[in-house]
């Protein structure tokens, strides 16, 4: 985590234009592995400093969608906060996710998944007949506040509906997934399993086993 900081601060620094080369950034990584939560900490300051300097709307190189200084913060965000939840894990405690963060970090995730192939190579394996598969954030009552749908193509896939997305509420679903908005985060991150009591399964599970063995990063 200390290391993505760093990395990203680089960029965001340099309003970088192409594709970096390399990692090539100074980590001052510490030679006993017990100082690297201070390192770690370290990291910090530099980051929320660069955070605030940097114009969101600024032009510059990202790997996904969204191709301003903004689509690092928003990236930043939820690469701390999952591996937040994997350390409080690691310690037995239990994470506590905001659900409107949450479901903001569910549209981060699939509107750029599309574009990750770069670290991921499953994801240019992902592809289908036409199925739609849907991802419900349920709401107070259970039922489904917030939707995104995904659909595969034989040449791939694409996020084809989400709350700022207009969409055709007549298309068939082949699949859907309802649960809470940081269920759903981290089920997407591979942190949890659709098998879980958490999730509303519906449709046909060969195509939600299909994304998740392509997705997994």
């Amino acid at each position: 985590m200390g290391a993505l900081q760093r990395w990203f601060s680089t960029l965001l620094t340099g309003l970088v234009q192409e594709p970096p080369r390399s990692r090539d950034v100074e980590l001052e990584l510490p030679e006993n592995a017990r100082d690297y939560p201070d390192w770690v900490a370290a990291g910090v300051p530099g980051v929320a400093a660069v955070l605030r300097d940097t114009d969101p709307d600024a032009p510059m190189w990202v790997w996904g969608e969204d191709r301003h200084a903004r689509f690092w913060a928003r990236r930043m965000l939820f690469e701390t906060l999952v591996h937040r939840v994997d350390a409080e894990h690691a310690v037995g405690l239990t994470s506590d996710i905001d659900p409107v963060l949450a479901a903001d970090g569910v549209d981060e995730f699939l509107v750029n998944l599309p574009y990750a192939g770069l670290f991921a190579p499953g994801v240019t394996k992902l592809r289908g007949d036409g199925e739609t598969l849907a991802f419900r954030c349920a709401g107070p009552d259970g039922g489904s506040a917030e939707e995104w749908r995904v659909r595969l193509d034989p040449d791939g896939f694409r996020p084809v509906a989400g709350p700022d997305r207009e969409s055709d509420a007549s298309a068939p679903v082949t699949a859907a997934v309802l649960g809470r908005a940081a269920d759903l985060l981290l089920l997407l991150y591979g942190r949890r399993s659709y098998e879980d009591p958490a999730f509303e399964i519906s449709g046909e599970r060969a195509v939600l086993d299909n994304w998740f063995a392509r997705t997994a990063f």
